[in-house]
């Protein structure tokens, strides 16, 4: 819902407007990737008195009214990032985990269709593309021997 403001996508969504809510989307759109430490981190600097569990709480919640997006980077590690609904991917750096957009390869979703499809209905491409930035390739070749 990026045309709404945060209010009205909890509004929208079905959820209550709360302080802790809207630090946590202030926060992520002001931070997108960052992980769920961070955000809760961040959301506790402003508000003070939030705990961590109630920002990976409210993480959850937001994820699962689709107003956020969770974003695996290989491991445990998760992002989070406003929810467009564009079914863009992401870059990840294998050396010091930067990721980056990248559109849709076809512009529409779901955008790549798998070879079976087991008779489901396809709606959403999630692609991780992995390899090094071009800082840390820098890095890599100025300790090279």
């Amino acid at each position: 819902m990026p045309s709404l403001d945060h209010a009205s996508a909890l509004r929208h969504a079905g959820l209550r407007v709360t302080a802790p809510r809207l630090a946590t989307l202030e926060v992520v759109s002001e931070l997108p990737h960052a992980d769920a430490e961070s955000v809760a981190q961040a959301v506790r600097d402003r508000l003070g008195t939030v705990s961590r569990q109630a920002v990976y709480d409210i993480l959850n919640a937001l994820t699962d009214a689709e107003i956020l997006r969770r974003v695996s980077v290989g491991g445990r590690s998760m992002r989070y990032e406003l929810h467009r609904h564009d079914n863009h991917h992401h870059l990840v750096c294998t050396e010091c985990g930067r990721l980056e957009d990248v559109p849709c390869t076809v512009g529409h979703a779901p955008c790549l269709t798998p070879a079976e499809d087991h008779d489901f209905e396809i709606e959403v491409a999630e692609v991780v593309f992995r390899g090094r930035c071009s800082r840390c390739r820098e890095t890599l070749t100025a300790t090279a021997p």
